[in-house]
């Protein structure tokens, strides 16, 4: 068990930006990286007494260098507040669970005492470039001396693998069932929250969307763009703090949630998945972090997962265990996945509906659950049962390489 008590509090999320929300323009100038790491990061400052109060900064990126010509982003952090000069701060990257590290980084320098206050950044901005060059930039989530062997968009063709594999073994029209039901509740719950990148979706039909047929010339061969995070822009923000971090900012702990448990885990990047129909990293750090908490999936409120591909949600459900393998895509269409549903995942649309700005995803999901939780969530809000205290996110780097997991409570 984790032998102090830490919270995380005041979050915030940007708008993610991208294809779908209406303001956007790719012909038009659009804020760029330090717009979104400022924004989210004074909105933060502003619900904990600003800068003064703070200790640390960690910020999560994966792909400035490339997407952006930036590097060098922790000395960004003071672009926020010029009460964050001369204060450590710290960059952290793997691949799209970098945010998730930055969570981790925040955690483990509160843990041993060296801050008591950190304020944890998340940022993306990826709308830079063609989709086919991001593709390029993207699949240096994976082991680069594979890209000449994989598809042009790589990761979606990494992912369409698993798709096909859960598809040749469970059955093709159960396997896209299972999938576009995932992408309806996707969309649906992103409609419920203002800052998503689906949130104007007006689709009539979500489900006949989902049962697109793949068509390999124009895409992947096993999945649709349905099937797939978009393209986004934005920047998630969140303050880590112990009792006595709570105290110096005038919080208290009901405005809070507790992080009572955490796996962080990795896999050898040079090797290929042990398992296509099994996202077996991503069971190991789910374990650890239930383990740490001392719960059960049972205690379990809500779930952010990463579904960075709709058989990537499908495949969590069994990997939390929620649905035995090959369960995962009956367990999602029976509806116990949504709002109202046995076990609601990705309140706000995860990354499929909300957006997948890849650095800030971890902190993104913290804030989600951090709103759920103090009843700050609007009309994604759901309902917290008293027996059920517990949140969990799972932020994954590259195809299921780099995990954290992570418990939350309810106070």
């Amino acid at each position: 068990m984790i032998q102090k008590k830490i919270y995380m509090v005041a979050g915030y999320n940007t708008v993610s930006m991208g294809t779908g929300r209406s303001e956007f323009n790719p012909k038009k100038e659009r804020p760029g990286l330090e717009q979104y790491i400022q924004e989210a990061g004074r909105a933060t400052l502003a619900q904990i007494g600003g800068a003064k109060n703070v200790d640390e900064c960690v910020i999560g990126n994966f792909m400035a260098a490339r997407f952006n010509n930036q590097s060098h982003l922790a000395a960004m952090m003071p672009s926020i507040d010029a009460g964050l000069r001369y204060k450590p701060s710290t960059r952290v990257e793997g691949a799209c669970a970098s945010g998730g590290l930055a969570l981790m980084v925040g955690i483990k320098s509160v843990l041993a005492g060296t801050s008591e206050v950190v304020l944890a950044l998340g940022v993306e901005v990826q709308n830079t470039v063609k989709a086919i060059y991001g593709a390029d930039y993207l699949a240096l989530a994976g082991w680069y001396k594979n890209r000449k062997k994989g598809h042009a968009y790589f990761f979606p063709g990494e992912f369409s693998d698993r798709a096909k594999a859960y598809s040749d073994v469970y059955g093709k029209e159960y396997a896209r069932n299972g999938m576009a039901s995932w992408f309806k509740n996707a969309i649906e719950n992103a409609r419920l929250c203002s800052t998503a990148q689906e949130f104007e979706n007006t689709a009539a039909d979500l489900m006949i969307l989902g049962l697109t047929v793949p068509n390999g010339k124009n895409f992947v061969d096993h999945l649709t763009v349905y099937d797939c995070s978009k393209v986004s822009d934005g920047a998630s923000s969140i303050a880590i703090v112990s009792e006595e971090g709570l105290k110096r900012i005038g919080i208290s702990k009901d405005e809070a949630i507790e992080v009572v448990g955490f796996g962080q885990v990795e896999e050898n990047l040079l090797d290929d998945p042990i398992d296509l129909n099994e996202l077996t990293t991503t069971k190991k750090a789910v374990e650890k972090a239930l383990n740490m908490a001392q719960i059960t999936k049972e205690q379990l409120a809500t779930v952010e997962t990463h579904d960075c591909f709709t058989i990537a949600g499908i495949l969590a459900t069994e990997a939390i265990g929620f649905a035995a393998k090959g369960k995962g895509a009956e367990f999602v269409s029976n509806g116990n996945t949504s709002q109202n549903g046995i076990i609601p995942f990705n309140t706000t649309g995860g990354l499929i509906g909300w957006g997948h700005p890849t650095g800030a995803t971890g902190v993104h999901q913290a804030v989600t659950i951090w709103e759920q939780f103090t009843q700050k969530a609007g009309k994604a809000q759901i309902a917290i049962p008293s027996n059920k205290p517990y949140g969990l996110s799972i932020n994954m780097g590259g195809n299921d390489k780099t995990l954290v997991a992570i418990v939350y409570k309810k106070q």
